[in-house]
């Protein structure tokens, strides 16, 4: 006959004496249990049809807790590291950093993207409180989930607000970071945050209608700064007729924006671009990828010399595949595009590589950017990401040249500095104090020596004169990086 094992037996008692201690009955005993098992982590909720664990942990309370498996590490290292800072300094601050960390597949960021931002966030607060940077305050970095699409912005946000008006002033949020890709659900969510006065700094929002909410700066080359050098790199290599390809989808700023901006910079007396842009719509399931097809019929016939392509990375990917597939094999094609590109996986881009279009893009980042232009890049930041770096050390196997944990060092980074700036000058600590550094933030001696650049920012919260580089995609699957070329190119 079988007998329960010892630790069974103690599990068991030890449920028992639980529910004795609360008073629980049987079925109220099984409702607790239910509920237990349900729970994500504090501060964090399971929101949705798909119960996605939503809001604000710092890995101290519940260090088994992530958002998701392939975050465990990372969000373990994090939330050591708050550990330390919490029960040895006396003077710390609170930061957070956001974005949808639940992906679907409808989401533009991959789950490799998320990842790698949370891995640059932790690199900018490990130097900020025991490395080359090192301070004061120190760092105590929440990381936060607004679930798929941001569908859950509300509630993250509304968690965020409440933590930033603590009691004690170290669990007080003053900025909150990253921020999500360019969505309307992800400009509500600032203009909500900017109505509470936090401090905000996204790391890859790169829609040039993103200005002029209060408190928020950005690291990324906006779409304006990507249009220009993208326009600037082509007509120096002899590119004279080109065609847009947009996606129309409302909610896709970034796609929009890129377009437009596109459209005002290329066509001049020697360069074309036809009256209307070849248009598909990615939020119509069902027929946007028939629409990419009948595009690059079209594009056989009007035989351009390079498609500027303004959509999301995976959108890419379908397009390249089609025009792999084209009827018109005996001509060739070259694509050029922006910084989303950034969110394909490795085998995604090796499939690309094999497809036989020349693809082009405009980056957010790139750790080889100061070999080509001393001048752009802080050499100390970088370095961190270059190969054989602290990065590559510590996370090692993951990609260094997508500039996802770049822009994400480069965003907490420029947090940690608007908060210290505050500090030194002593004025009271808050969200709208540190807000106000940004603008003090201009110049190279100024400015946040950032891996992706030497950081300074207009009083809209664009960043001023930002190194874009432009890489090329390999027969690897890795983009190789072309040439470096400032935002402010005509």
């Amino acid at each position: 006959m079988w007998r329960p094992t010892r630790p069974v037996v103690h599990w068991a008692v030890g449920v028992l004496v639980t529910a004795l201690v609360l008073g629980l009955g049987v079925p109220q005993l099984y409702g607790w249990w239910q509920r237990r098992e349900a729970r994500c982590a504090e501060g964090v909720e399971r929101r949705g049809p798909d119960e996605e664990c939503v809001g604000a942990a710092d890995g101290v309370t519940d260090p088994d807790f992530a958002f998701a498996g392939h975050l465990k590490d990372i969000q373990r290292k994090i939330g050591d590291e708050n550990r330390e800072v919490m029960e040895k300094e006396k003077n710390y601050v609170t930061i957070a950093y956001m974005t949808s960390l639940t992906v679907e597949k409808d989401d533009s960021n991959s789950r490799d993207a998320i990842r790698r931002q949370l891995q640059g966030a932790y690199l900018a607060q490990i130097r900020a409180n025991r490395r080359d940077l090192s301070g004061s305050p120190k760092i105590r970095l929440l990381v936060a989930n607004t679930g798929s699409g941001a569908e859950h912005w509300r509630y993250t946000v509304d968690r965020l607000i409440a933590l930033s008006r603590a009691e004690r002033r170290e669990e007080r949020v003053l900025a909150v970071t990253g921020l999500g890709p360019s969505t309307t659900e992800n400009m509500e969510a600032m203009r909500r945050l900017s109505e509470e006065g936090i401090a905000m700094v996204a790391s890859t929002m790169s829609a040039t209608n993103l200005t002029d909410i209060a408190g928020l700066v950005r690291v990324a080359p906006t779409n304006r700064d990507e249009a220009r050098a993208a326009s600037a790199y082509l007509k120096k290599r002899g590119y004279e007729d080109a065609v847009i390809v947009e996606d129309e989808a409302k909610k896709n700023l970034y796609a929009r924006t890129l377009a437009e901006e596109f459209r005002k910079v290329f066509p001049d007396k020697e360069h074309t671009l036809p009256e209307e842009n070849a248009v598909y719509d990615a939020s119509q399931p069902d027929s946007w990828e028939g629409e990419l097809r009948w595009i690059v019929q079209n594009l056989c016939g009007e035989e351009p010399d390079v498609v500027y392509f303004a959509g999301r990375g995976k959108h890419l990917m379908s397009f390249i595949n089609k025009l792999a597939n084209r009827k018109c094999q005996q001509r060739d094609f070259t694509v050029m595009t922006g910084d989303d590109t950034t969110n394909l996986t490795t085998d995604q881009l090796r499939e690309a590589a094999e497809k036989g279009v020349d693809v082009y893009y405009t980056g957010l980042a790139h750790p080889d950017m100061w070999e080509k232009d001393r001048t752009a890049v802080s050499r100390p930041s970088a370095a961190f990401f270059q190969e054989g770096g602290w990065m590559s050390k510590q996370f090692p196997g993951e990609r260094r040249d997508d500039a996802q944990a770049m822009m994400a060092h480069d965003a907490v980074l420029t947090a940690i500095t608007a908060v210290r700036m505050t500090s030194l000058d002593g004025s009271v600590l808050s969200g709208k104090a540190v807000a106000r550094r940004f603008r003090q933030l201009r110049g190279r001696d100024q400015g946040v020596e950032g891996a992706s650049g030497f950081l300074s920012f207009r009083n809209n919260g664009d960043p001023i004169d930002r190194a874009v580089p432009v890489l090329k995609l390999g027969p690897n699957g890795h983009f190789a990086l072309d040439d470096v070329l400032r935002g402010d190119t005509r």
